[in-house]
């Protein structure tokens, strides 16, 4: 740390790299892990035999995982070369398009790497040379991953999910010059607890009403994590901001017909812009919302 401390500038330069490694590695994630849960509970559930699953050519063989096999083009199945596996750079050389089969690649790609780095820089920028960047980093990063992965499957895995919430009950266990992370330790516990107990009572009572699923369980267990990491004091401006961005979202989705009424919306991405915005600012937040004349 003490060396950025002396180069603040290497700071944000050893931040901005991470971040672009680390979204060119959310994008295997994001790809790979809901096809993986898929495969899996194929292998595990023998009535779903007879439902069509047709994995993309380089998930058919007998091994898929985060590790196995290389980047390869979800159409054709072909390898990706190193040089065509760069970071932001090698989308904008490859005009967006497999250098194989010449079929558009997602803009989800730059985006989730363009964003990681943004987002790492910012971490960097609010909580500067110390441990709490690199724990806030894994934090941030989890969340972009979480968040891109609800979007397009409505999933939050529990492989996410959960180390999330683990990482941020024993972060709570650390001191740092006497003084934690983030949250205390019984912050943190309630703060678990409240954020799962909290969803949980709004999905009974909206069932019981309407005799329907308002949410997954996966949403459940993102805000314990949030909970977890924030302490329970942070947890209501959470539920605020999520709940307010979702709406505003939902309502623009409905009037310009791109949503019918009754369709779900995932809520994952927006508990963990939330819960992301919190723990960089919640503290400063909270103090002009007290401070506003009512």
């Amino acid at each position: 740390m003490e060396v950025f401390e002396i180069w603040p500038a290497a700071l944000f330069l050893a931040c901005g790299v991470l971040g672009l490694v680390a979204g060119s590695f959310l994008n295997v994630v994001v790809w790979r892990l809901p096809i993986m849960m898929e495969i899996a509970w194929r292998r595990q559930c023998s009535e779903a035999e007879d439902q069509p699953f047709a994995p993309p050519p380089h998930a058919r063989g007998s091994t898929f995982n985060l590790r196995w096999p290389p980047s390869a083009c979800p159409n054709c199945g072909q390898r990706v070369a190193a040089r065509h596996n760069i970071p932001v750079l090698s989308f904008l050389w490859l005009k967006g398009r497999c250098a194989h089969c010449a079929e558009a690649v997602s803009l989800r790609y730059p985006f989730v790497e363009i964003f990681a780095t943004v987002a790492s820089l910012t971490v960097a920028w609010v909580f500067g040379p110390s441990w709490q960047t690199v724990a806030a980093l894994a934090f941030t990063w989890t969340l972009v991953a979480l968040a891109v992965i609800d979007g397009e499957h409505k999933l939050l895995p529990d492989s996410l999910t959960l180390p999330l919430l683990w990482a941020g009950l024993l972060l709570a266990l650390v001191a740092v010059d006497g003084a934690p992370l983030f949250a205390t330790l019984r912050d943190s516990v309630i703060g678990a607890a409240a954020g799962y107990l909290s969803l949980w009572i709004v999905y009974q009572l909206f069932k019981l009403v309407t005799g329907k699923d308002g949410m997954g369980y996966g949403d459940f267990k993102l805000l314990a994590a949030l909970g977890a990491w924030l302490g329970w004091q942070l947890l209501p401006l959470v539920i605020v901001l999520s709940a307010a961005a979702g709406s505003i979202v939902g309502i623009f989705l409905i009037a310009s017909g791109r949503r019918s009424r009754g369709a779900a919306l995932p809520f994952g991405p927006y508990l963990a812009a939330a819960g992301w915005i919190a723990l960089l600012w919640g503290t400063d937040l909270m103090n002009m919302y007290r401070h506003l004349p009512l």
